[in-house]
């Protein structure tokens, strides 16, 4: 049963947002503006920025503001601008009029030098909810995205957890990823009925803080 979708990550976010037990978990986020992003820059001196719509890690940007410059980053290329404003030009080129937004960028734990994040997909069968999947992605070595259609390797979440901080930790991260999963998703069925199938993207700081990225309503 493929269910109702809902392809704006920025209805998603909002939603999550307004909860006062999962807000925490998500990266200060923003709609894309050269204002915000400007900001935003500021504030965090990284951030990522990725189409409101779409998914597989296409159009995901990474933006650093370093030594009075400026630069982003997107597959293994990094391009560098001594001024916002050249930055914003090269940006808004790449955008080509689609709407993005902007996210905090976290910098995730690491397995052998790369990053690693957590797909946790979770889906009604029969009236009742269940989890079909808990991974690790890996991103491929020089990509900061770790999207499998993009060279990420897969690891079991317990796999993950104990390589990038310890098997101690593998019970009480995993138990809090499925709170926050349970969490949202009574969250997001109530404010979007008919919801069905849920594809969640948590990180894992390296202070061992977990975030939320997105929320796919049609996961791969």
């Amino acid at each position: 049963m493929q269910g109702r979708q809902l392809a704006s990550k920025w209805a998603k976010t909002k939603a999550l947002l307004s909860h006062p037990r999962i807000a925490p978990h998500i990266p200060p986020t923003r709609m894309y503006n050269a204002e915000n992003l400007k900001s935003m820059l500021k504030t965090h001196g990284m951030v990522v920025i990725k189409p409101v719509r779409g998914g597989g890690g296409h159009g995901v940007i990474k933006v650093s503001a370093e030594g009075g410059g400026y630069s982003y980053t997107q597959h293994m290329k990094t391009h560098r601008f001594s001024s916002f404003a050249a930055l914003g030009r090269a940006l808004d080129s790449k955008r080509n009029g689609r709407k993005y937004l902007i996210q905090k960028g976290i910098w995730l734990a690491t397995v052998g030098g790369r990053p690693i994040d957590y797909r946790v997909k979770y889906v009604k069968e029969g009236g009742r909810w269940k989890y079909r999947s808990m991974v690790g992605r890996v991103a491929r070595p020089g990509l900061f995205v770790t999207n499998l259609c993009q060279g990420g390797t897969m690891l079991t979440a317990a796999q993950g957890i104990s390589r990038s901080f310890s098997k101690s930790m593998v019970k009480s991260k995993k138990r809090e990823m499925r709170k926050l999963t349970e969490l949202s998703t009574h969250v997001l069925t109530s404010r979007f009925p008919g919801l069905s199938q849920f594809g969640y993207d948590y990180g894992i700081d390296k202070n061992g803080k977990i975030w939320i990225f997105e929320v796919n309503t049609r996961p791969q």
